[in-house]
């Protein structure tokens, strides 16, 4: 099965790992089946709550947040159709990877979708916590210099980057190969030559995009705590702006938790010495449960959202970012009444004084009853 060699004329695809493969037992089968199912169901879900709160929405900062969420939402979707219909396809079938796809165009075709449905959930991830460092630390020019045309701009260029780099392997830079048990396809982790490099590109890239996230969403933290817990009895809470960081923060740390181990793993193994490219069974074993914990990244994901819009969540992240709101319904912050480009606020400042609320005014954009500091 392994061990085969360029001599007989054997693809790249095959010459770690060659099929036919051993029978997979029924449980791989059904787990990869229902984790498909459940996993493009909850993105479905999940697309459709952010469409309604995106059409409801009249935050700017708010309606760029929810365009990089879709951008999510959608690159999971597609990274669970793509790679998990292949993958039960295997399962249902147990077809001949070598008689259907002799010339190992599947087999790269799914390595690609391998590596890029990986980076981008994470370089997204990074981009999202550029935006809210940039909209909490400077608001204003934020606000009136970045039109949501700029930012599904940037969900393309993330996209753009990721498909450059899933497209380096077919140039040279790294190659694909089937991978035990023989239902899929990804990189070789190699130490060796081209190999080495994509493997390191890919890691280092991966890790880079969760330290960009975790440092940038630190510094958000930092800023929204000393406006929230200002010494001004003027300073009011931004719900909104604390919402949308507890969101990031839970998908930055479903992120980290799910694909750190592969990430570090590729790290750690290409820094050991191989003298030839061959099959390393416990390897194999690694690299299969690690995949595993990161895929498990695009079926939490979408949850965060979903929970995110239910009503009594969102009226306790209002109570506790807005506590004196409850008790001051006579007052409310200026920014619900101004303008979009002058609704935000400024770190430290008191800018967001205390005014009388219209009894007529239209309920905020978040969907809660109570005065809000939108």
């Amino acid at each position: 099965m392994n061990n085969s060699s360029f001599a007989n004329n054997t693809p790249l695809c095959y010459s770690i790992n060659s099929p036919p493969f051993r029978p997979i037992p029924n449980a791989s089968a059904y787990f990869s089946s229902i984790f498909s199912a459940l996993g493009l169901t909850s993105n479905l879900i999940a697309f459709v709550v952010l469409l309604k709160s995106f059409r409801r929405t009249h935050s700017r900062s708010r309606s760029f947040f929810m365009i990089f969420l879709g951008g999510l939402v959608v690159t999971d979707f597609m990274g669970l159709l793509v790679t998990g219909s292949i993958v039960v396809s295997y399962h249902i079938t147990h077809f001949n990877w070598r008689n259907l796809d002799p010339n190992c165009h599947l087999c790269n075709f799914m390595g690609m979708s391998m590596v890029f449905y990986g980076l981008c959930p994470l370089m997204l991830g990074a981009a999202m916590a550029i935006e809210r460092f940039i909209g909490i630390n400077h608001p204003f020019a934020h606000s009136s210099s970045m039109p949501k045309s700029r930012t599904v701009f940037m969900v393309l260029m993330v996209w753009l980057i990721a498909g450059c780099i899933a497209l380096l392997p077919l140039m040279g830079i790294g190659s694909y190969h089937m991978q035990i048990p023989g239902s899929w396809c990804f990189f070789n982790i190699s130490s060796k030559g081209n190999d080495f490099a994509f493997s390191l590109i890919f890691s280092l890239l991966g890790l880079m995009s969760i330290a960009v996230s975790f440092l940038l969403n630190t510094v958000s933290i930092v800023t929204l705590i000393k406006v929230c817990c200002g010494q001004g009895k003027n300073q009011r809470r931004r719900d909104h702006e604390i919402e949308m960081m507890v969101q990031l923060i839970l998908i930055m740390v479903i992120a980290s938790n799910c694909w750190c181990p592969l990430l570090i793993y590729i790290l750690r193994y290409v820094n050991q010495v191989t003298t030839e490219m061959t099959a390393d069974p416990e390897r194999d074993e690694n690299v299969l449960f690690f995949i595993r914990m990161a895929t498990c990244n695009q079926i939490f994901d979408p949850w965060i959202y979903i929970m995110c819009q239910v009503s009594p969540l969102r009226s306790l992240l209002h109570k506790l970012c807005c506590p004196d709101d409850l008790s001051r319904s006579n007052t409310c912050c200026c920014g619900s009444a101004s303008p979009p480009s002058t609704r935000s606020w400024i770190p430290g400042s008191t800018s967001c004084a205390e005014e009388p609320c219209l009894k007529d005014s239209p309920p905020a954009s978040n969907g809660l009853a109570a005065p809000s500091c939108l």
